[in-house]
């Protein structure tokens, strides 16, 4: 509502007001996941625990976005998206009890979640920069424009996420590779092929960036590919591991 022209006499309090609830409303989050994760004897790393770690990482981009006034339309979008995985917390409802494994484990799971998380985010904020991209070529002109912040703004933002995504990611297969006994033994050679495509994809888009300024849509594309071959590392690999070969990577 801030950044619509009816309400430009109000702005400056409805920044404070969404900002104050916003805060707290990430803290919350915080507390609440931390105690459904954390179990005394392990961790409970659930499905619903997952999308809520990546609803928290959301919210936590989005508080950080609108200290840019153009890319507070972006952040309340990301903001709804929060509140929805905030939904799935404690689902499915898990045994008494975690999984318990080393610490050096549990360090790998949780950067790869952090890692997942984190370009997740980029993913969202991929598919709205294709959304201003598509407005823009189709010269689109209503009060709904000031919700969208210039796309090279946005695709700023895309880089940085990637970069942090990327780093995080690398420092998960690299964990993975020091950590994980027995990797065929577990199955997870398809998982670490395809997370290593992944960061490759991702490594490319951030060294065409930086060496030949890419930018558009093409750079939007590879993001979103690398995303998919992220996705399929895990989510794949596990329904095929689990559901069709029935074993699982324990």
């Amino acid at each position: 509502m801030s950044r619509l022209p009816r309400f430009a006499g109000q702005a400056g309090s409805l920044l404070v007001i969404a900002s104050i609830g916003g805060f707290v409303a990430l803290i919350a989050h915080v507390a609440v996941l931390q105690a459904m994760i954390v179990a005394p004897d392990g961790l409970t790393l659930s499905l619903g625990n997952a999308a809520s770690l990546i609803g928290m990482l959301l919210a936590l981009t989005a508080l950080g976005v609108v200290l840019e006034p153009t890319l507070r339309g972006l952040g309340s979008g990301l903001l709804l998206l929060a509140g929805i995985a905030a939904l799935a917390t404690g689902w499915p409802e898990a045994s008494p009890g975690g999984v318990i494994i080393s610490w050096q484990m549990e360090a790998h799971v949780l950067i790869s979640l952090l890692a997942y998380g984190v370009l997740t985010v980029g993913a969202i904020v991929a598919v709205f920069a294709l959304v201003q991209d598509r407005r823009l070529r189709a010269a689109r002109l209503s009060p709904a424009n000031r919700l969208f912040a210039p796309l090279e703004t946005t695709e700023r933002l895309l880089y940085g996420i990637a970069a942090a995504g990327f780093l995080t990611l690398l420092l998960a297969v690299f964990s993975g590779f020091l950590f994980v006994n027995n990797l065929f033994a577990q199955h997870l050679v398809h998982k670490t092929v395809l997370s290593l495509l992944a960061l490759l994809l991702f490594g490319v888009l951030l060294a065409g960036r930086w060496l030949a300024g890419w930018r558009g849509r093409r750079a939007v594309y590879l993001y979103l590919w690398g995303f998919v071959v992220l996705g399929l590392a895990y989510f794949g690999s596990r329904f095929v591991l689990e559901q069709v070969l029935g074993r699982t990577w324990g």
